[in-house]
């Protein structure tokens, strides 16, 4: 009789770092039920707050984890900490004003884009390989947002659409430039995005008169989403990339696209347009193809934790 070898530690690595991935998916797919529960606060006000609570909780792990200052961890990356914070603050308020302003499931399956747009950023910036399943799948992905966005022309919606666009552009950015300032630690460029987005969101609040108070209700919303959407789910997301090649990571990823929507639907009633819903579907399998061809190349090595 024959017994089963216990699993290695490599292959433990593995099964944490999918349930940790995918918890982090769930957490972030909640931002859209998150900001549709707001009742007054716009974009920079929420924004605000939720880097308030952010910081702070960032502030804690990294010197938990790290046994030293973020700031310390910042100045030894230099410059390039500096353009991905930015560049997060950018795509926290795109994505934002895109949810407020379009269907959740619009914004979602928008922001997922930013992976092809990292493939060519990373292409013109750092010189990297495209793979041509890549490109094929970046062609496949640009028809399905155009048919997202045929019905939306001259509204509100299509400056929504436009946002999230911007918004996966910001997380491009900050992927290219962690990976051109080699930082092995995505959390303290985080970290001071969350600062940033203080100093600005208290500028702009100031200069267009919108109050820096909130109602408890959305005071309390958006500081929740500061430590349980985006802060947790970071730090699950950390952990977890660690001990997965980049093909499992992009469809462990589907799983925020898929149930932002559906907590919308559940909890609010909030359904999807027809070009949406077709045009989304294109986006996902151009996702998911990209994905799994991925997967017929060697993965990279998996680092235990």
């Amino acid at each position: 009789m024959t017994s089963l070898a216990p699993p290695t530690s490599t292959e433990d690595a593995h099964k944490y770092g999918v349930v940790f991935v995918f918890a982090a998916g769930v957490l972030w797919s909640t931002v859209g039920l998150g900001i549709r529960m707001i009742e007054d606060a716009v974009v920079w006000q929420i924004l605000l707050y939720r880097s308030i609570s952010m910081t702070l909780f960032l502030y804690v792990v990294i010197r938990v984890r790290s046994g030293e200052s973020p700031f310390a961890q910042i100045r030894r990356t230099g410059f390039p900490a500096v353009i991905a914070g930015l560049s997060l603050v950018a795509a926290y308020s795109g994505a934002i004003y895109a949810i407020q302003n379009t269907s959740v499931a619009n914004a979602m399956l928008l922001f997922a884009t930013s992976p092809f747009m990292t493939a060519v950023l990373g292409r013109i910036v750092l010189g990297e390989r495209v793979r041509t399943a890549t490109l094929i799948a970046i062609a496949v992905a640009i028809g399905g947002i155009t048919i997202m966005v045929a019905d939306k022309s001259g509204s509100v919606v299509l400056k929504g659409s436009l946002a999230a666009l911007g918004s996966a552009f910001g997380f491009a950015v900050f992927t290219v430039t962690l990976r051109w300032g080699r930082a092995g630690e995505m959390l303290p460029s985080v970290f001071l995005s969350s600062v940033f987005a203080i100093v600005v969101t208290v500028g702009i609040c100031l200069f267009s008169g919108l109050s820096l108070a909130l109602s408890l209700n959305d005071g309390a919303i958006s500081m929740g989403m500061g430590v349980f959407q985006v802060g947790a789910g970071l730090i699950l997301y950390t952990l977890g990339s660690r001990s997965l090649p980049a093909a499992e990571l992009a469809l462990l990823s589907l799983a925020e696209v898929l149930l932002g929507p559906l907590w919308v639907w559940l909890f609010l009633g909030e359904t999807a347009t027809f070009n949406t819903l077709i045009g989304g579907a294109v986006l996902l399998a151009a996702i998911a193809g990209n994905a799994v061809s991925g997967k017929r190349r060697k993965p990279p090595p998996i680092a235990t934790i």
